[in-house]
């Protein structure tokens, strides 16, 4: 109420500071408005009472805009302090975002999380919900998703149980793609960027020649550091043992050639002396995804072209301007040199 009420207290001074009183009942307690109503009274004619009208509507507006913008104000400023803070009591919920997968030998290509058939929040006809992301994530291509994981804070579990899912043959496609191409996934929490992988391909040697073997990673491991209330660092890993052979011999043996799954995860919260501060300097040296360093001579080609093209276009107008002008001048200068004779020679004196 007091937020709502500065704007007004800036507006007309003269309005006392009590609340629950109404704007129209103090009208006649300001100065100006007392002016305004004996001029609108004296006045013989209706322009005075427009005038006031007018006055009115331009004051009211004015009480509405203040009223509007700081509240508005007051909702984002407090929105941007909770965001900015960072600070978690016992058992609060972080949230934990899945942002994308992709093959690792190649960044650039990139995929929602949840185009593989990982366990969806709601089960598996459940509704994603997204993130409301920044301009900067937008344009770095984050489309973070809210996932079922419960990583309440310093709250440690051990085995939990995420979901169990029959893989069938359509998802068994995909994630046999994914571990063949080393896709990788990427998550976020607390703003922290995680990565982990998929899965792992083997190569088994047999009489007959060379098999491939896939295997599916079910469990993951999420350790959690932390100063205080805030938390400094996060890191994901995979048990190679508890693994899904996701082959396509294994699903020709089963009943309705469906795989069983159970994927499962443990937290583990440890305490850290790094401040708040200096969180993010893990991640400005050192990268997980590989750096490329090649030449792009498609888009090199392509500059120089555009540079060449325009600048043609550019030479041709310029001469053909200049030349106009020469032209022109050319004329004027052998206008000039002609001799006067006849009439033209005695034209100012007629």
């Amino acid at each position: 109420l007091q937020v709502l009420t500065a704007p007004l207290q800036v507006l007309f001074p003269y309005l006392p500071s009590q609340s629950g009183v109404g704007l129209a009942s103090h009208c006649t307690q300001f100065p100006t408005l007392r002016g305004l109503k004996t001029r609108a009274v004296a006045a013989s004619d209706g322009i005075g009472n427009r005038r006031k009208m007018a006055s009115s509507r331009v004051r009211l507006g004015l009480v509405f805009a203040a009223l509007a913008s700081a509240a508005s104000a007051n909702a984002a400023h407090t929105g941007r302090q909770l965001l900015a803070s960072h600070r978690y009591k016992l058992n609060d919920h972080v949230d934990l975002f899945a942002n994308k997968a992709g093959p690792f030998t190649n960044p650039a290509e990139t995929y929602q999380y949840y185009d593989l058939p990982f366990c969806r929040p709601g089960g598996a006809d459940g509704k994603l919900k997204h993130k409301r992301e920044g301009l900067g994530e937008v344009v770095d291509g984050n489309r973070q998703i809210h996932t079922p994981y419960d990583l309440a804070f310093r709250v440690d579990r051990d085995h939990t149980i995420l979901c169990t899912k029959e893989l069938n043959q359509k998802e068994l496609a995909k994630f046999r793609m994914a571990v063949e191409r080393d896709y990788y996934f990427n998550m976020f929490y607390d703003d922290l960027p995680i990565w982990g992988f998929i899965g792992k391909l083997e190569t088994v040697q047999k009489p007959t020649g060379t098999e491939k073997r896939y295997f599916l990673f079910t469990h993951v491991h999420f350790e959690v550091h932390y100063n205080a209330d805030r938390i400094i660092e996060i890191n994901v890993s995979t048990d190679p043992s508890q693994t899904v052979d996701i082959s396509p011999d294994v699903a020709s043996k089963t009943e309705g050639q469906l795989i069983p799954a159970e994927f499962t995860y443990s937290v583990t919260w440890k305490e850290s002396t790094i401040p708040f501060e200096k969180r993010m300097d893990k991640y400005r040296k050192y990268q997980f995804l590989p750096q490329h360093l090649e030449i792009h001579w498609f888009s090199i080609i392509n500059s120089c072209v555009t540079v060449l093209l325009l600048t043609g276009f550019l030479a041709t107008i310029l001469m053909r301007v200049l030349k106009n002008d020469f032209m022109r001048f050319q004329r004027d200068d052998e206008a000039d040199d002609q001799e006067e004779t006849g009439g033209k020679y005695i034209h100012g004196d007629v």
